[in-house]
């Protein structure tokens, strides 16, 4: 029996105390399966799991028979403690058993925050203090630090525990100090490490401390607290946190920049943390430009005091002028927190950057080396600029597909990248090198962008590439050209149908309006003097009004149809989009817009000149209704006259992107 007793929690174990992490160190994705599954599969071999899926793991028989020589049968039944520690472990699992319910008032005073209940039912029964109140393995401790507002209540329990009480842990490893880390109880967590100073440094089942618990859950006042109580080196990263959090760790901890995978390939793949990841309008640039800011460097605090004091003392010297702008200027204090953390993220890029370019060549380049192309495809210039500032000869980096920096951005679109790569001596190598399918620089922007992202076009990377690349022949045997021509053959069909349709439906407006103004050309408004045959309106001001303006609305209406059958009647060829198109489409706009302008203005002096008469307050309500259908034509095609203006007519897209000098 010794022996059975000694192993039913190993033959009757259960799977929640099985460290998983241990066995299988990263989670299922669509291209890990089969890695994963063998690994999940030994995981449970080897733990002896695999009756919890078959259903094979049955409970131990309630009573057993042994032998018993007094009997006359020889043999006596007696009740079977496997099947007694059987039955308290799978209460303890599943939240079930008559001890739950004994502490369920310990519970509900606990949730209530209700000392005085809680110390009648601990002056009873004095272990009532570490006993198990829920199905999760939690104590009344565990329960009370999930709110601040049950602190005081925490402060009197701890009083009536002592260290080993403290430090008891619930069915995943966790102490009450992961959980105040969790929701971020700082109060509680100050009085947990007074009780138990140890209990920053334990681990939890999954190997983290409270302060990862902490970071995880973008609890920042509770990491930076963290951070004074925590001495031991963090071998997790626990970058999910604020970039000056994370700067700090950086800071005490230099070896978590070399850690697998980087922490700089997790912040490159958070576009939004950075400027260039951002748009502003007119005013949030002008307020982003102007709006200053404090960092914080808690390593420079002074001994002994801890970083909300410090913070505070740092904040009180400009918090009556940062109250004041932001009651000036109401977006002003949103667009300070952002400035600050785009601030804060690219100094912890940069950080990361000079860390990792310390090591040795190789390590170092296969460190960068992703990061750098995922920044490039997401468009975050900054980090790209601070690896290749910190690391220079990153820029020789090449992919699976034996492809550069500069076919990286080409194919992702992104200029502002491209521009940043070409500010190095070897642009036009780059963009002459081939892939492996033998593509160069000009026959990657031939492909069919993305939508969403920015339009890097064919005909500018041609100004900086030479004859020869032009005219290279990839593994298909297409040059560039042909590659464009390929690739944009839908898009010529669908540009074309657009066209098509766009110019149908401002003909019939244009149509119109020709009709309308004409005929009111004829009928002029007043009519003639009967004696004398001269027009009766002729001496109003507002006659020469209606006369500018209906002549402006029929000559510019009569240029829309012009300019929009032109359009129709176009051959559509494929450098057609490129300006001729655009360029007509430009024009038919514009003179549209002007012909509506224009006969509203000759309709308002034509009803002023009638109902002159009735007083000159007239005016302004014809005035605010004439306005209405101009506004709504800007509001629907200004959009899309300012992309065909940018497009068509706007300087080359390639620029300097910063004042860096690359080496």
């Amino acid at each position: 029996m010794a022996s059975s007793s000694s192993s039913s929690l190993e033959k009757y174990s259960y799977p929640t105390h099985v460290d998983v992490g241990l066995h299988v160190p990263f989670k299922l994705s669509a291209t890990n399966y089969f890695v994963w599954r063998n690994l999940m599969a030994g995981l449970i071999e080897e733990q002896g799991l695999m009756g919890f899926l078959n259903g094979t793991i049955k409970a131990p028989p309630e009573k057993i028979t042994v032998p018993d020589d007094s009997s006359s049968i020889g043999t006596k039944e007696m009740l079977n403690e496997d099947y007694i520690k059987w039955k308290k472990q799978t209460a303890a699992e599943l939240g079930e058993g008559k001890f739950l319910s004994q502490y369920l008032p310990l519970h509900k005073a606990a949730l209530a925050g209700d000392w005085d209940t809680t110390s009648t039912i601990i002056e009873k029964e004095p272990d009532a203090v570490r006993a198990i109140v829920t199905g999760s393995k939690e104590t009344a401790l565990m329960v009370a630090v999930r709110a601040k507002k049950r602190n005081a209540f925490v402060k009197k329990l701890l009083e009536k525990m002592l260290l080993p009480d403290v430090a008891l842990t619930e069915k995943t490893g966790s102490t009450a100090l992961h959980i105040a880390a969790v929701v971020g109880n700082i109060e509680a967590a100050r009085l947990l490490v007074e009780k138990d100073p140890k209990l920053p440094k334990v681990r939890d089942v999954y190997k983290r401390l409270p302060i990862h618990r902490a970071a995880e859950y973008g609890r920042r006042e509770m990491a930076l607290y963290s951070f004074t109580v925590t001495e031991e080196y963090p071998e997790q990263n626990p970058f999910e946190g604020e970039s000056d959090i994370a700067l700090y760790l950086l800071q005490r901890y230099p070896k978590l920049a070399w850690e697998d995978p980087s922490p700089l390939e997790w912040i490159a793949g958070k576009p939004s943390a950075f400027p260039s990841g951002t748009r502003f309008n007119i005013w949030q640039k002008l307020i982003y430009s102007c709006v200053a800011i404090t960092l914080e460097n808690f390593e420079n605090r002074p001994p002994g005091v801890d970083i909300k004091s410090f913070k505070d003392t740092n904040d009180s010297a400009s918090s009556i002028l940062i109250e004041f702008h932001g009651i000036a200027v109401p977006q002003s204090n949103h667009i300070r927190e952002t400035k600050l953390k785009y601030t804060q993220a690219v100094q912890l890029v940069n950080h990361l950057c000079l860390e990792t370019a310390h090591l040795e060549y190789s390590k170092a380049f296969s460190l960068l080396g992703l990061p750098l192309q995922k920044a490039i495809v997401l468009g975050t210039r900054e980090i790209v600029e601070e690896i290749l500032e910190s690391f220079p000869s990153a820029v020789s980096y090449i992919n699976d597909m034996q492809q550069n920096l500069m076919h990286i951005a080409i194919l992702a679109r992104r200029v502002n990248v491209y521009n940043l790569i070409y500010e190095f001596d070897c642009g036009d190598l780059l963009i002459g090198a081939t892939d492996t399918r033998m593509n160069n620089g000009l026959h990657l922007t031939g492909k069919l962008e993305p939508q969403q992202m920015l339009n890097l076009r064919a005909s500018e990377v041609e100004k900086f590439a030479s004859r020869i690349h032009k005219e290279q022949w990839n593994s298909e045997r297409m040059t560039p050209a042909m590659v464009f021509t390929e690739a944009h053959k839908e898009l010529v069909k669908d540009g074309e149908q657009w066209m098509k349709d766009t110019a149908n439906s401002c003909t019939i407006v244009a149509a119109l309006i020709v009709t309308v103004v004409f005929a009111s050309a004829i009928t002029l408004p007043g009519g003639n003097n009967s004696d004398t045959g001269l027009l009766i309106f002729t001496h109003k001001s507002a006659f020469v009004v209606f006369v500018i303006s209906d002549a402006l609305a029929l000559f510019s209406s009569t240029s829309t149809l012009l300019m929009f059958l032109s359009i129709l009647t176009s051959r559509y060829g494929e450098q057609d989009f490129l300006y001729a198109l655009p360029k007509r489409l430009i024009i038919g706009l514009v003179t549209l817009f002007l012909s509506i302008i224009s006969m509203m203005i000759a309709f308002t002096a034509t009803v002023y000149m009638l109902l002159e008469y009735k007083g000159r307050w007239i005016l302004a309500p014809m005035a605010v209704l004439s306005g209405l259908p101009v506004t709504i034509f800007m509001w629907l095609q200004f959009p899309l006259l300012l992309d065909l203006i940018k497009s068509t007519y706007k300087p080359g897209i390639f620029g300097k992107q910063g004042d860096r000098i690359f080496i």
